[in-house]
């Protein structure tokens, strides 16, 4: 017994040092000033830092590439999570080609993909190829999986079915047992499917740079142009966008941990009892 747990450790211990490694390695280079003979930097400097600070084009490509996630990420959870909530609730017998569709993403290769964008939407009446707003539509489709999984698995997990019964048979609509009573309690699975969703669309540069390229310079396509010129500088920008991820994933969590107006439901009698009791009690404080 205290073999195994010696060694669950320490397996855990190498895999953190293996996942850690490469990003410390880029953050003490992005810091180094002459690095060529030793093992350690020979000076630090944070001159990279200071150029890319005071370079213009960082602060537009960060500011599209948020505008491009933030978008994208939006139009997933509107278009998602009622989708996925109707399928699951009243079309069961339609969630196998639901599922089917949100996993295409996986077997299509993002250069077959965007070669096929490029030349359904370079003609006809929506002629949009080059536009951020075909690029946003990429990304909608790429982040269908992370969305659907989230989702999906949440609603499995709180019984939804019987969570909308229990509401309507207390007299609420479809729509109230929806937004008061599912949405609550899946907020969870939300917020992971939204943070899996931005850390994907953040790394993202081979549908950025076939689709828009330069004429709409993203975070990833900025890197690469630097990625030619000093790798000090492009360290600095993995660094920087890094820190921005953290920092979302920070306002995501923060946002999670708000006090909800359901606790989580499993599906259990009691516990879906006095969720239909707190629904009873929303429906009369509305009509008072």
């Amino acid at each position: 017994m205290k073999f195994n747990k010696i060694f669950h450790k320490t397996v855990l211990v190498v895999l953190v040092i293996y996942l850690l490694l490469p990003l410390a390695a880029t953050l003490i280079f992005s810091i180094a000033g002459k690095w060529d003979h030793t093992l350690l930097p020979e000076s630090i400097t944070f001159k990279w830092y200071g150029e890319l600070f005071s370079d213009e084009r960082f602060y537009q490509a960060l500011l599209r590439s948020l505008f491009l996630i933030l978008v994208t990420v939006a139009i997933s959870n509107i278009i998602m999570l009622p989708t996925i909530f109707i399928v699951a609730v009243y079309f069961r017998r339609f969630e196998r080609i639901l599922q089917a569709v949100a996993m295409l993403p996986y077997g299509i290769p993002p250069i077959v993909g965007a070669v096929g964008l490029i030349k359904v939407y370079s003609s006809g009446p929506l002629q949009i190829s080059g536009t951020p707003w075909l690029l946003v539509g990429a990304y909608f489709v790429i982040t269908m999986p992370y969305m659907y999984q989230g989702i999906r698995n949440s609603l499995q997990t709180i019984n939804a079915q019987e969570l909308v019964s229990a509401a309507e048979l207390l007299g609420a609509t479809k729509f109230q047992a929806f937004q008061k009573i599912v949405v609550p309690n899946i907020l969870s699975g939300i917020f992971v499917s939204t943070l899996l969703s931005i850390a994907l669309l953040f790394g993202e540069f081979v549908l950025a740079n076939l689709l828009v390229g330069g004429r709409f310079e993203t975070i990833q396509i900025y890197l690469y142009q630097k990625l030619n010129k000093s790798g000090h500088t492009a360290s600095a920008i993995v660094i920087t966008y890094y820190v921005i991820i953290l920092l979302l994933t920070w306002i995501i969590l923060k946002l999670k941990k708000r006090p909800m107006q359901f606790q989580s439901v499993f599906g259990k009698r009691k516990q879906l009892i006095l969720v239909g009791e707190k629904t009873k009690g929303f429906l009369k404080g509305e009509h008072k």
